[in-house]
């Protein structure tokens, strides 16, 4: 079973850029979207044999996630059931016979940290939700944790740390997460390998590779003998973050 997770970075504007021709390539049983920035009617995307599902923000042209997927879930729920987080669009979960499958858009903590008191708030939410879910069967968690875990995970540690996305403090919800029974697919499969999902649109950081690793699958840990490969796109463009990828065996 192939799943993928991509921050679209705007869903209309990656369209322009041949996302179609990306989606039916990589052929994913279940497409996940974070940062579509959309409102309900504003873009008519169907794929034959896919269902799909969203959450928009309320806020217009901000966050929003979605999912394709080819299989029926058993449910289908928006957020974390926690009002001063579920007004942005930034989670859904489907349950599916075998498991949980949740795509998350984190709370970037913002330019000054100015964020980073609602983002910690965030993280224990979001931790509790997940384990909640895991005591009733395993969870795939994906999409855009807007976190760069390890110094491994971003080209410039030294220089970023205590930036948004590599403070101390969103370092260590992401080890409490792990710490949790959660594990980062990527990185147990590949744990000295340098891939970065996503790069700034400014200094051509693309051209030189000056990027970070924030998108992600993680898994209860009870699926890691089932995890078969994790991969990171970074041929596929249209969006200034790659599309990521989970192969399991379910």
């Amino acid at each position: 079973m192939k799943l993928i997770s991509w921050n679209v970075n705007g869903l209309r504007a990656c369209v322009g850029k041949d996302f179609a021709g990306s989606f039916e390539a990589l052929d994913a049983d279940f497409f996940c979207l974070q940062e579509t920035k959309m409102q309900e009617g504003q873009l008519d995307l169907a794929f034959e044999g896919y269902q799909s599902y969203w959450n928009y923000a309320e806020k217009k042209g901000y966050s929003g996630t979605a999912i394709y997927t080819r299989q029926q879930p058993i449910s289908v729920r928006m957020g974390i059931g926690v009002d001063e987080h579920d007004h942005e669009g930034r989670v859904i979960t489907l349950e599916m016979p075998a498991f949980f499958l949740v795509t998350c858009y984190t709370p970037n903590s913002q330019d000054g940290l100015r964020r980073l008191d609602y983002r910690m708030r965030w993280e224990d939410d979001f931790r509790a939700y997940l384990l909640a879910l895991d005591k009733q069967k395993p969870v795939i968690v994906c999409g855009d944790l807007n976190v760069a875990h390890e110094e491994i995970d971003l080209k410039n540690p030294k220089t970023n740390r205590m930036n948004a996305g590599f403070t101390d403090q969103e370092r260590e919800k992401m080890t409490t997460l792990l710490e949790a029974g959660f594990i980062d697919s990527f990185r147990a499969l590949y744990p000295e390998q340098v891939t970065y999902s996503w790069w700034s649109y400014r200094f051509q950081a693309r051209q030189k590779n000056a990027g970070w690793r924030i998108d992600y699958f993680l898994a209860s840990e009870r699926l890691r003998n089932r995890i078969t490969d994790a991969k990171i796109h970074t041929d596929i463009y249209g969006s200034d973050h790659c599309p990521v990828e989970l192969d399991i065996d379910l």
